[in-house]
């Protein structure tokens, strides 16, 4: 099933006054632009602009595809709000365009998503060009637009690189910017082969065992974020927020990644489903100490650890085999149920290193060689014919 985004404004130069409305149709997996919409519309409120900038949006979108599901970002809190049911509809004017649009796609179909206006400016632009055009008598046209290439020029010159096709990972692409592509493009995968299941893989943020280099799996205290690890998770949910791509939530049992999700979580809007099998390791009698306290105390069992995927930790742990296993039949659940689909997963060290490890076909021993800081983010994309892109491995310019 196809997934599209639409993305709407609507203004009044008067608010009543000379109005008009612009839509953007992207393809939530590649996010190519696929149809713009604009209309002058005459004399009328923001709001009513607005809603009909989503209706028009929508009704895009269908043409394209009846079949789709949509995901709809607007700047108008009234308009998400009231469309996702929180809020109830009273203006006469608008009740017929709520009711309209929602009659576009059967319900569920359609999900809502309230972003920041600086990032609504495709949508803003076409809204203004479709004014415009009315002030001189004019109707808007499609093949006269500019609305894209000033929105891309425009984030162009805010950043200063280019954001041309193709550029996932290119010299001089900050960190920041190569995790956004990350997230939105397909990479090597034939056209025909479909979208992806993406996976944002998120480590959780910080707790007090952290910065002491201990033992923390399945099998301890279970500890909580600290502040810093609470302050991290907020700015990892800013990035991902600005993004505007994550599509569900889905968290590890343990407590600091529930409370990582769940920051993360309320920032998109969404709610956080948790898997049992995104947990980390259990790693019995180490947990709670330092390496430098196992290799002193545990000598044996430490060296038997490092040298083989089977050994497991002193006391009955879980070994590194017996995580594989569990992390790729989670992972193959997780594909399914998200097949075309971007969703963040909060999770460990050992669960996002093991996903990396197997879409890479890497040995075992490469579990040793990666690093992976708290909140850092790791990109893996899957696809209809098994094979996998790693996309991204440990990206934290959002905590600087």
């Amino acid at each position: 099933m196809r997934e599209f985004i639409v993305e709407a404004d609507g203004g009044s130069r008067g608010n009543p006054g000379p109005a008009g409305y612009g839509a953007v149709v992207s393809d939530a997996a590649t996010g190519e632009t696929l149809r713009e919409v604009a209309e002058y519309i005459g004399v009328a409120t923001n709001n009513v602009a607005e809603y009909r900038g989503l209706l028009a949006g929508l009704r895009a979108a269908h043409e394209l595809d009846p079949a789709a599901t949509v995901h709809v970002r607007m700047d108008s809190k009234l308009v998400i709000e009231q469309m996702s049911g929180r809020w109830k509809i009273k203006h006469p004017d608008i009740k017929p365009l709520a009711a309209e649009s929602a009659r576009v796609f059967p319900p569920g179909r359609v999900t809502y998503e309230w972003m920041p206006r600086e990032r609504n400016k495709h949508a803003d632009r076409l809204a203004n060009e479709a004014m415009d055009a009315g002030a001189r008598g004019e109707q808007w046209s499609e093949s006269a637009s500019t609305a894209e290439l000033d929105t891309a020029a425009g984030a162009a010159e805010t950043s200063g690189l280019s954001d041309a096709p193709g550029a996932v990972g290119s010299a001089g692409a900050d960190a920041d910017t190569r995790a956004a592509k990350a997230v939105a493009t397909p990479g090597w995968a034939p056209a025909d082969m479909g979208a992806p299941a993406t996976f944002v893989l998120l480590r959780h943020g910080e707790t007090p065992l952290t910065p002491q280099k201990r033992f923390s799996g399945s099998g301890g205290t279970d500890p909580s974020l600290s502040d810093v690890g609470r302050e991290q998770a907020e700015r990892a949910a800013a990035l991902l927020a600005r993004r505007g791509t994550i599509q569900a939530v889905v968290s590890s049992p343990l407590t600091r990644t529930r409370e990582t999700a769940g920051i993360v979580a309320a920032r998109l809007g969404l709610d956080v489903s948790v898997d049992d099998g995104l947990r980390e390791t259990d790693f019995g009698a180490w947990e709670g100490l330092t390496f430098a306290e196992v290799r002193e105390r545990h000598p044996d069992d430490l060296n038997a650890w490092l040298a083989s995927p089977d050994a497991e930790p002193t006391g009955g742990g879980e070994s590194f085999a017996a995580t594989g296993t569990r992390i790729a039949a989670t992972r193959d659940k997780l594909v399914a149920a998200y097949a075309g689909r971007t969703v963040l997963l909060v999770t460990h060290v050992t669960p996002i290193k093991t996903l990396v490890r197997l879409a890479l076909g890497a040995p075992p021993e490469s579990l040793f060689r990666m690093e992976l800081s708290a909140a850092s983010l790791s990109v893996v994309a899957y696809y209809a014919d098994g094979n996998a892109s790693v996309r991204l491995l440990n990206d934290t310019s959002h905590l600087h």
